[in-house]
């Protein structure tokens, strides 16, 4: 062994270099890469083997996109964040364990811990906030969840890999300031809490590739003490020089990037020693996920994961306003409309490596028929959101084979011959990181009987980058080739063109469908047999909506994003809902129903009619038991959880910082540490709802706040008749600073449970960090700074003065 180039080995791999001298450099090459998608080299000579990795972080899909093998779908991650709940994150990430554990998993590739910089950005779905302190408690408290039940967490995407336009190449100029109290902290808090593994992202940060990049090494692992695995973000790896940095693992593997690494370390290009690092490293993440010798996987606790999706659901669903219309009195309601295309389809999870495939949804609509049973609840669309085909639902579709519900998928080869067939249950197949298994064919064709619920015309067809046909009873319906530019994982999977014909349909009758998809684009592949929005006058959708909600009690509208406004691979380019839900919403607020509004949406969205309506719920991304927690909010079986993690602006124009496109090929990071909320405060802006606010159902009194050590302690009072739930937030002010520093920022919070007529006592630690300032070193500019306490950014009405005598962190 040979004495590393980045740093000198952690004491925590030392038990495990006679394990490293007993390979050969070739199985050392081999194992800093991996043997395919998702698993690692195996060496059954010192008895390691393969370690499986798997997307999340909101679920556990495993190897293969299959519905076959379903997944629990647990809240976003914003949705999480939403609850400022430490103890449900750890939950939370037990939760994922467990489903790990249940799918063969080592490794889960989640939390998504990058910040929301810009509302703009695409996958924030997937992050939890815009506050660096929040993000970084939730961050910890998942990953010690997760890895003390025995699966390694991978806190990602390290690091400033904020926004997705261009993200395989932007270079993010960030000043060292902004990247070490910002972008940085979740992750060093996700060290500090012993995380197994980072992954490193797709971007340059200040002209380098994070794949080469010093920030592997300084501060992450000469500063941090982190004893891990880098995993790369996939295909990120692009040279060798990934070796001499301190980036551990190439995804997935073999990497063309290291196919001259064995040559390149016997002439001297590369340094063995580099490798034995990156090997340790692997050694001691095998031992501590049970793959390496006798060492057994720590076999997590079993758990209903459905009541716990509902749970997390809960506590992360936002009362935004509430004119007293909720909650709901089941017993005195006869009639309820129920409006909005996330109503019936709701959205559960953002798109893209995050989806996972649940066994079964519970939509808005079915949760609110199932709390009021006796009530007539009347639905109807409103307004068309979704774009493009969706699949066609299993109930509906019989394999013409085998008679039972789903369809029959061929792989045919170039002759023609049929290869191998298989039974499917969704017509939303997906093949991603298990290729090999269609590597052969040359056409993939689906067979499924449908039998319509509604007689009418429907557009029947497919969304694929790959050309198509659709047959309906041996008629040709549907034959396109879709123009796509480029290549890689984005254009292959991701926001696919879709292509139909319309079909009349009688209620009962069954038809034959058939479609053919050549595989022309010879990678990762997504198919999607389904049907597109009806083609309906939106005026008439709007009128059936409103004369429904006219004969209502009440009218609940379930507005909501789409497939195409937030998703891995590309940013947002508006905040305003799609299609023609604003005038939707207006139009049943205009009936004098009292009107309810349900947003479905991962992160902000424009609501242009919140005065005009009697209560507006966020609901976020909520997991397959979204229909069944909005019920429990909304008829007051439990109080509302959740608090913002992210400012609402009220316009796009009035956003402070909304950049997420790089100029030639630069994204500058001009805002320094004003992000968030910090910005709006900065600029004296108001927002629609500032971050950490939410309402409940109970009132509150607050009591006096003082310090205790290094703690905030302050008391409230259930004033109102119900158990509540309040957070507990605590900032930081320091009007005359000799640095520049936001007007607040958040130092600590607490959220507890109290019920009606008690008094507790809130104790938020808030060590001295928190007061730091990055200056080439952590430094604390001593003297007076004063804590402001409350419910929200905006509702602060405790204070105290914070005395620090000296100057360092």
């Amino acid at each position: 062994m040979t004495e590393t180039a980045t740093s000198t080995h952690p004491e925590s791999v030392l038990h495990l270099v006679p394990l490293l001298e007993r390979l050969t450099l070739e199985q050392k090459a081999a194992l800093v890469q991996g043997a395919d998608f998702w698993t690692t080299v195996p060496v059954p000579e010192i008895g390691l083997r393969a370690m499986t990795l798997s997307d999340g972080p909101a679920g556990v899909r495993g190897q293969s996109w299959d519905e076959r093998e379903p997944s629990l779908n647990l809240p976003s991650g914003s949705a999480l964040a939403a609850s400022w709940d430490v103890d449900l994150a750890y939950r939370y990430g037990a939760a994922a364990a467990s489903e790990a554990r249940r799918k063969g998993v080592d490794v889960l590739l989640g939390p998504t811990i990058n910040l929301h910089r810009s509302p703009l950005g695409g996958r924030h779905f997937e992050c939890f906030s815009e506050d660096p302190e929040l993000s970084a408690e939730l961050a910890a408290a998942y990953v010690r969840g997760l890895q003390d039940n025995g699966v390694a967490a991978t806190p990602k995407h390290y690091v400033a890999n904020d926004s997705e336009t261009d993200r395989f190449t932007v270079d993010v100029r960030v000043d060292e300031r902004a990247l070490r109290e910002l972008y940085l902290a979740p992750f060093e808090r996700a060290v500090e809490a012993g995380a197994w593994t980072i992954m490193s992202a797709y971007n340059a940060v200040n002209g380098v590739t994070m794949t080469e990049n010093d920030l592997l090494e300084t501060p992450l692992n000469s500063e941090w003490g982190f004893d891990g695995v880098v995993i790369s973000d996939w295909t990120a790896v692009r040279s060798l020089d990934s070796v001499p940095a301190a980036q551990d693992l190439a995804m997935p593997g073999p990497a063309p990037a290291y196919g001259d690494l064995i040559a390149a370390v016997r002439d001297g290009r590369v340094s063995e020693a580099d490798l034995d690092r990156k090997v340790l490293r692997l050694l001691l993440l095998a031992e501590r996920v049970g793959a390496l010798g006798d060492n057994a996987p720590v076999q997590p606790a079993t758990l209903d994961g459905s009541a716990f999706a509902r749970e997390a659901g809960v506590a992360g669903t936002v009362l935004l306003s509430n004119d007293g219309v909720l909650p709901l009195d089941v017993s005195s309601l006869t009639r309820i409309a129920v409006i909005g295309h996330n109503a019936r389809e709701a959205r559960t999870q953002g798109g893209g490596s995050a989806t996972v495939l649940p066994e079964r949804i519970t939509s808005p609509l079915d949760g609110i028929r199932h709390a009021f049973r006796t009530t007539d609840v009347r639905y109807q669309l409103g307004a068309v959101v979704q774009e493009g085909v969706a699949e066609i639902p299993l109930a509906h579709l019989t394999n013409p084979i085998t008679g039972e519900p789903g369809l029959r998928v061929s792989f045919v080869g170039a002759d023609g011959a049929e290869l191998f067939a298989e039974d499917r249950r969704s017509t939303a197949l997906v093949w991603f990181g298990d290729e090999e298994t269609i590597a052969a064919s040359d056409r993939i064709i689906f067979q499924t009987v449908y039998t319509p619920t509604e007689s009418g015309e429907i557009e029947l067809g497919f969304a694929s980058a790959n050309p198509g046909k659709v047959y309906v009873d041996g008629r040709l319906l549907v034959d396109a080739a879709p123009v796509i530019e480029g290549t890689g994982l984005d254009v292959e999977l991701l926001n696919l063109p879709s292509f139909t014909g319309t079909v009349a349909v009688e209620r009962g009758r069954e038809i034959l469908i058939r479609a053919e998809i050549v595989r022309a684009r010879r990678s990762a592949m997504s198919v999607t047999l389904g049907v597109a929005p009806e083609r309906t006058d939106p005026e008439n959708l709007i009128a059936r909506a409103v004369a429904e909600a006219a004969a209502s009690d009440v009218a609940v509208v379930v507005v909501g994003t789409n497939a195409k406004v937030e998703s891995e691979g590309y940013d947002r380019i508006s905040l305003d809902l799609p299609g023609r839900q604003d005038d939707l919403v207006r139009a049943v607020a205009a009936t004098g129903t009292p009107t309810i509004v349900v947003v479905n949406a991962g992160s902000p969205v424009v609501l242009p009619w919140a005065d005009e309506v009697g209560a507006i719920v966020q609901g976020y991304f909520g997991g397959q038991e979204f229909g069944h927690a909005i019920a429990d909010v909304l008829t007051g079986a439990v109080e509302p959880g959740g608090r913002l993690p992210t400012t609402w602006p009220a316009t796009l124009a009035h956003t402070p910082v909304t950049d997420v496109t790089p100029d030639e090929g630069a994204l500058r990071y001009t805002e320094g540490v004003h992000v968030g909320y910090r910005a709006w405060l900065r600029d004296a802006a108001e927002p629609a709802f500032p971050f950490g606010h939410g309402l409940g159902y109970t009132t509150w009194s607050w009591g006096a706040a003082q310090r205790r050590g290094d703690d905030v302690e302050v008391t409230l009072a259930n004033t109102g008749r119900r158990l509540g739930k309040q957070v507990v937030q605590v900032y930081a002010e320091r009007p005359n600073s000799s640095v520049e520093r936001p007007v607040r920022w958040l130092v600590g919070f607490a959220t507890v449970s109290v019920a009606p007529g008690e008094i507790v006592t809130a104790t938020i630690p808030v060590p001295e960090r928190r007061f730091a300032h990055w200056a080439g070193e952590w430094a604390v500019e001593p003297g007076a700074y004063t804590l402001r306490i409350g419910a929200s950014v905006a509702d602060l009405p405790q204070s105290l003065q914070w005395l620090i005598a000296d100057g360092r962190a």
